[in-house]
């Protein structure tokens, strides 16, 4: 069931109590891809803002600005565990770091957080574009055209205030808000994840005050297969160990 929480916030709702889980998808993807994993759960299944039918931010926002928009559509409610895929993970990752009190505990999976190598440099055709550009010799079209001629397919296929929201989240770096969390973490990795290669949750978690990762044979970036379902298993065993509202066990 579609629900409008508070400040236009978009999720899908499932179960008939409490929500206990928050669900944060990945880029170009939307809380759709929730729908196996919460099967049986009581939980929040969010669109986030510029993604399916959900409308686009009001400006280019960073992964913090994501969180703060579910903060305030949050308040009073919780604590949720909550788990992120991708772009999802990463606004988990600033929930938990700034509101702890809405965040019991974090699933991730997929999520590009830390880097094991060092970013590629630009094709050196757009280094000198960039170069003439600056002097005033070269027009921004022509710049424009190769960056996205080299982009990846997530920046050419978006447009807009969205592409400036992908080009600042990949640019952003969270390991001041990875040592701020303070809940147990579960990270669940497909072992071929591309994306977010395995190398990088392994820097992620150490930074990590609590958290355990595992790794899924054969899996990619998707949640798809044996991912989606280690993810929905690691959900239920977070859930089973975390009291429900009231004090409940």
């Amino acid at each position: 069931m579609l629900t409008v929480l508070a400040g236009d916030v978009l999720a899908d709702r499932v179960g008939g109590s409490e929500p206990r889980v928050l669900a944060l998808h990945g880029w170009a993807r939307s809380g759709a891809d929730f729908a196996r994993i919460l099967e049986g759960t009581d939980g929040l299944a969010v669109h986030l803002a510029g993604f399916g039918t959900t409308a686009e931010p009001p400006e280019v926002w960073g992964s913090v600005d994501y969180a703060e928009q579910l903060a305030a559509a949050l308040a009073g409610t919780g604590p949720y565990v909550v788990v992120g895929h991708s772009f999802g993970g990463r606004v988990a990752v600033r929930l938990a770091a700034r509101h702890p009190e809405l965040v019991a505990s974090l699933v991730l999976t997929g999520v590009p957080l830390v880097r094991a190598t060092p970013p590629p440099r630009p094709r050196l055709s757009l280094r000198l574009a960039k170069r003439l550009h600056a002097a005033h010799l070269l027009p921004s079209g022509v710049v424009d055209r190769l960056r996205r001629s080299g982009g990846s397919a997530d920046y050419q296929a978006a447009h807009g205030v969205m592409r400036g929201v992908l080009v600042r989240v990949v640019g952003e770096d969270y390991r001041d808000d990875l040592a701020r969390v303070t809940v147990p973490v579960h990270m669940v990795w497909g072992e071929l994840d591309d994306a977010a290669p395995v190398a990088g949750a392994r820097l992620a978690a150490e930074l990590l005050p609590d958290a355990a990762l595992t790794v899924v044979p054969g899996a990619g970036h998707l949640l798809e297969g044996r991912l989606e379902a280690d993810v929905r298993t690691t959900l239920l065993e977070a859930l089973a160990h975390t009291p429900a509202p009231g004090g409940d066990a």
